[in-house]
């Protein structure tokens, strides 16, 4: 297949209609329907229903439509690191490390110091981004490598290493029944009144139903739980942030948390290998 013809049908599968989809593409509509007709008889099935009222995708479609985003953004991903590899010869591109926003903050501290003292130590750009990503900023290459949180982040695909692993607490107001406590349990947090859990985005940016506030990142939710208007379940490792007012509890059966450096598994990059030594001495 050519990266062409994926443009196209995956355009055609996100308009559900050609004569929509010729136009966002700046064509005409019979060389697209050529072109998606094309495509069928070369993969031998068909990919769309098409009526006189309605273009909807088959299940083969369905696959194609998500192989296909997938395909197109490693190609993306790839044009956009190799200009950047084109530009070390000529000077220092740096690294770019992507981390999510209030997470990790000690631990990044200290990376960057303890890069920045290693030989041949090149330019390390910090991008803070939302909950969930710092993923798809590694995968679609506009980032070198990034620091991910598992379970909440996937490194299928990535090289990584551990970093660390903690427990989680939950953050209750000082005053609340619960904050002199010296653990509790998922249910207890869970049955809370008045105190709903915050709704994070999914990877496609969509929130989950619920009561709770919606937040795009731990500043926010800092910011929602010293005002009283909300608790949530966050690791150890946040105590370091706490506003005044507020206190940790630690939570005995919640997942624990483990902190891994990742990055692209084809990548050859000297600077990148230097900073991940310097993540694993820490």
């Amino acid at each position: 297949m050519e990266t062409r013809e994926l443009r196209y049908f995956i355009t055609v599968a996100e308009e559900l209609h050609f004569g929509r989809a010729a136009q966002r593409l700046g064509i005409a509509q019979p060389p697209l329907s050529r072109a998606i007709r094309q495509l069928e008889r070369r993969l031998g099935v068909a990919l769309l229903e098409r009526t006189s009222r309605a273009v909807t995708l088959t299940e083969a479609g369905a696959v194609l439509l998500a192989e296909g985003r997938a395909a197109l953004e490693a190609v993306d991903a790839a044009a956009r690191r190799t200009r950047r590899a084109g530009a070390a010869d000529t000077s220092d591109p740096g690294l770019v490390l992507v981390a999510k926003a209030g997470a990790s903050s000690e631990l990044l501290s200290k990376l960057l110091d303890a890069y920045a003292a290693e030989p041949g130590a090149v330019t390390v750009e910090v991008l803070l981004c939302a909950v969930a990503e710092q993923e798809r900023l590694l995968r679609d290459g506009r980032a070198d490598v990034a620091l991910l949180h598992r379970p909440f982040d996937s490194t299928a695909g990535f090289d990584a290493e551990e970093l660390c692993t903690e427990g989680q607490v939950v953050v209750l107001p000082a005053t609340h029944p619960l904050a002199g406590r010296v653990h509790v349990r998922m249910a207890e947090v869970a049955a809370l009144p008045g105190l709903p859990m915050p709704r994070w985005p999914g990877p496609d940016g969509a929130y989950p139903d619920g009561p709770g506030p919606k937040v795009r990142d731990t500043a926010q939710l800092h910011q929602l739980m010293a005002l009283g208007r909300a608790s949530a379940i966050l690791p150890e490792s946040c105590r370091a942030q706490l506003h005044q007012g507020l206190t940790a509890v630690p939570v005995l059966d919640a997942p624990a948390v483990t902190t891994v450096i990742a990055w692209p598994p084809h990548s050859r990059s000297r600077a990148l290998a230097g900073l991940v030594r310097a993540a694993t001495r820490l």
